[in-house]
């Protein structure tokens, strides 16, 4: 039998401010056992799999090799914003005149996450 991906976890210097952001974009609950200063924190996505925060003592210091890709329920530049509000840094602009395109956003601590269209941008244009 194959395996299942039960955590996805995310090194970082402060796990609960962290956490407490990608709860945020996700719209997931943070367990209310979660508190600022815990070592690890983290919630369950839509599948089971959980987005696990832990505490490292380095700083991120390069591209990370793994990365999240999120496609929202609304419209992408819509969601780019909301994201911008909520900490997110802008990383890369990869939208095309098309309409195409992705954007590539950072969280508060720097880690890379893209932002696609919605499935109803991906339909008007196929």
């Amino acid at each position: 039998m194959p395996s299942s991906v039960l955590n996805v976890t995310v090194d970082c210097a402060d796990p609960y401010t962290l956490c407490r952001f990608w709860s945020q974009v996700t719209g997931k609950p943070m367990p209310d056992t979660d508190q600022p200063g815990d070592e690890e924190v983290g919630f369950e996505l839509n599948d089971g799999t959980n987005l696990l925060f832990i505490r490292v003592p380095e700083p991120k210091t390069v591209k990370n090799r793994l990365h999240l890709c999120l496609q929202p329920d609304i419209p992408r530049d819509e969601e780019v914003e909301r994201l911008l509000g909520l900490g997110a840094t802008l990383y890369d602009d990869l939208r095309n005149p098309d309409g195409t395109g992705w954007v590539v956003l950072a969280d508060p601590e720097g880690n890379e996450f893209c932002v696609l269209r919605s499935a109803a941008e991906r339909a008007a244009t196929s």
